[in-house]
């Protein structure tokens, strides 16, 4: 495949940016070889710089619900843009989203918008802790959310040891008050509270883990980390960056029917644009400055652009209500890859929730991030390599989710299914030579 000009163009960025790129999955250090630079995009493909279309499983890694360049989303931004990009004092804009994001999301009674999902985040553990007045908090192994430092940890040699740092920077201070326990594992949540008592803020949790692969929980372990919590006057935060108004107009815990204390927002809300959101119970958000003490600013929070789109987006999905149409052509995704990795007799298994996606090459089950580890990657990155030649991108890393958008029809999927079944049919004669 001729990629003259993205090789080009990623040699020009590594001389400026730290490896080439503002976000290291797009390295393609996961699959092998260098990424490509897209210039354009429109429903559910995206073009590069040698003018080669691919049909767009990352869709900007799930904000794209509504495709690339939703017209009637490109409409409120343009319009929006021309009142004026950044003011720097409320608008109404962010009143109307937020009465939006309160109408559809169950648990949210109170929302503060940020620019990131990774500042939604720390700015959500920041108020648990302010709120409990304890320092602790419990992540889950493979859950993903954001790079500020206190989630940059990883287990230790025993599943209640204190973390270590994941990252060069990350103080052993910041280490020793976060609690890295498996995904779906509750034994160990309950543990951590019976070893740490009265000292855990909160348990924060990917209800649908989508950044080690997809990984889904178990039947009541989301329920059991409700009870938990509440038992041991913690709170509760659902990370929905990705799962909101994706899996569902209410997202995981609609799904689910568990309500968090906090829930944290991003990619949909910003039909594109930088933006993300905390919110929840009144009573916890009633402590966030200006009203409570805790601290939380941001100059750009509430960007007239990201509201504009986000509105446009989620009046959208209030009015159309594509989701059985997105379940429908996912469902047929997820079960023609299956078939096709049968038929070359390929060890896998896969996930789905509502049009998000995943599959390892592993026999499984794969319910934790040790299990999610014994995928073949090599053979990921074999597999990727082929689908992007064959005109199909899917996410450079095994341990990330696929999306699909209203724009995704049975005809791409069909086309998807038809090309993987050859890319493996290359890949099994290659190996054979």
């Amino acid at each position: 495949m001729t990629l003259e000009r993205s090789l080009s163009a990623f040699e020009r960025a590594k001389r400026v940016i730290p490896g080439g790129v503002n976000s290291p999955v797009r390295a393609f250090r996961a699959v092998g070889g260098s990424p490509i630079f897209i210039k354009s995009a429109s429903g559910c493909t995206i073009v590069d710089l040698n003018e080669r279309t691919y049909v767009d499983y990352v869709m900007s890694w799930g904000p794209l619900i509504l495709g690339h360049a939703y017209p009637p989303v490109v409409k409120a931004i343009q319009a929006a843009a021309a009142r004026g990009t950044s003011f720097g004092t409320p608008t109404e804009l962010e009143s109307e989203l937020a009465e939006l994001v309160c109408a559809m999301i169950p648990s949210i009674e109170k929302v503060r918008f940020v620019s990131s999902g990774t500042e939604a985040t720390m700015s959500a553990l920041r108020l648990a802790r302010g709120f409990t007045k304890r320092d602790k908090v419990i992540k889950f192994a493979g859950c993903y959310h954001g790079h500020a430092d206190a989630f940059l940890i990883s287990a230790g040699s025993g599943a209640l040891t204190n973390g270590v740092p994941d990252s060069p920077g990350v103080t052993a201070g910041t280490a020793r008050d976060t609690i890295v326990v498996d995904y779906n594992d509750l034994a160990a949540v309950e543990a951590a509270f019976a070893a740490n008592p009265e000292q855990i803020a909160a348990v924060i949790v990917e209800p649908y883990a989508a950044n080690m692969g997809l990984v889904l929980p178990v039947p009541g372990f989301l329920q059991g980390l409700r009870d938990l919590t509440t038992r041991h006057g913690a709170l509760l935060i659902f990370d929905e960056v990705v799962t909101a108004f994706r899996v569902s107009p209410g997202g995981a815990q609609e799904r689910e029917r568990v309500l968090p204390d906090l829930t944290t927002l991003g990619k949909i809300i910003g039909g594109g644009l930088p933006v993300g959101a905390f919110g929840g119970r009144a009573d916890v958000m009633a402590a966030l400055s200006p009203e409570g003490p805790v601290y939380q600013a941001g100059t750009l929070s509430g960007n007239p652009l990201a509201m504009a789109a986000g509105i446009a987006t989620l009046r959208t999905l209030l009015r159309d209500q594509p989701y059985p149409q997105l379940d429908q052509v996912s469902q047929r995704l997820v079960e023609g890859l299956e078939q096709v990795f049968r038929s070359h007799e390929i060890p896998h298994t896969t996930a789905r929730a509502g049009s998000l996606v995943g599959f390892f090459f592993t026999s499984g089950p794969v319910q934790d991030l040790k299990a999610a580890k014994t995928s073949d990657t090599q053979l990921y990155g074999r597999f990727f390599h082929a689908m992007l030649d064959r005109g199909f991108y899917f996410a450079p890393s095994q341990f990330e989710a696929a999306f699909l958008s209203t724009a995704h029809t049975a005809t791409e999927v069909d086309r998807t299914l038809a090309a993987a079944d050859d890319a493996l049919t290359s890949l099994r004669s290659a190996l054979r030579t």
